[in-house]
């Protein structure tokens, strides 16, 4: 990219600094020339695509795709995001609907190609909302490449509402969450579970998730976080527990060093 998020420092501070400086950081960052080339593209090319595999065999349109729903590691996997795409979201038994990252399920249903005969890149708005998207996505790479805590805390910040405003049940907004794996970050370390946590039955890690959420953070229900109040108490808790595991792996790391050059 070629323009990088000013991050000065990590932790409480530095989320008060990029949240303090936000609407001129990310206005920077939208008008960027790399930003402005693959969005421009993206609205040029996107109104011409009506199949998956037409969306897949073009890696620029691919990529802004992708990115606006944080998948961009998947740029390489064609032949799967094809498919997630083509089967599409109405059928119970289609891929996006089994796979435990619902992000899968919001691209296809996005797109629209399995579900209906003319698909949603028709859409008079369709450019709009994925390069809105797109660029909210890649901003948080951009932040992610100074600081991976603070990228994770904004995609908190953002998903984290959605999901409670969700008309779902509360056990199936938690395992949303357990398949996020940025959200699942973030409250695993928020409420200071061990990795180890994640080997467990689901089930459990459902109970787990709830009785921790509901010592530290006052309810073990997801329907909280429509409280902007208690997303920042989830995004505190977990920048100050991130800091803090960064200083002792460092603080281990310069032992060790010293031990072997002794």
């Amino acid at each position: 990219m070629s323009f990088q998020p000013i991050i000065p420092t990590g932790g409480l501070v530095g989320w008060a600094f990029l949240n303090r400086t936000l609407e001129r950081q990310t206005a920077a960052f939208d008008a960027s020339a790399d930003v402005t080339r693959d969005v421009d593209y993206f609205a040029e090319k996107i109104g011409g695509i009506e199949t998956a595999e037409q969306l897949v065999s073009d890696r620029r349109l691919l990529s802004v795709a992708l990115g606006a729903f944080g998948l961009s590691d998947d740029i390489d996997n064609k032949y799967f995001v094809r498919k997630v795409l083509e089967d599409g979201s109405l059928a119970s038994d289609a891929l996006a609907n089994r796979l435990a990252d619902d992000r899968y399920l919001s691209m296809t249903k996005a797109f629209g190609f399995g579900d209906y005969d003319v698909p949603r890149t028709k859409l008079s708005t369709f450019s709009d909302e994925i390069v809105s998207l797109y660029r909210e996505r890649s901003f948080e790479v951009a932040v992610g490449e100074q600081n991976e805590s603070l990228r994770f805390a904004l995609n908190a910040q953002r998903e984290l509402a959605e999901i409670a405003e969700d008309g779902s049940s509360d056990d199936t907004k938690w395992y949303r969450i357990m398949g996020n794996e940025p959200l699942r970050e973030v409250f695993e370390t928020a409420l200071g579970l061990p990795d180890s946590f994640a080997a467990l039955d689901l089930d459990l890690q459902l109970s787990g998730f709830r009785e921790k959420s509901r010592a530290q953070l006052g309810g073990g229900e997801i329907s909280q976080f429509s409280d902007p109040e208690q997303i920042d108490k989830l995004v505190q808790r977990y920048l100050v527990r991130a800091q803090l595991a960064e200083i002792q792996t460092t603080s281990a790391g310069s032992i060790a060093l010293t031990l072997l050059q002794s």
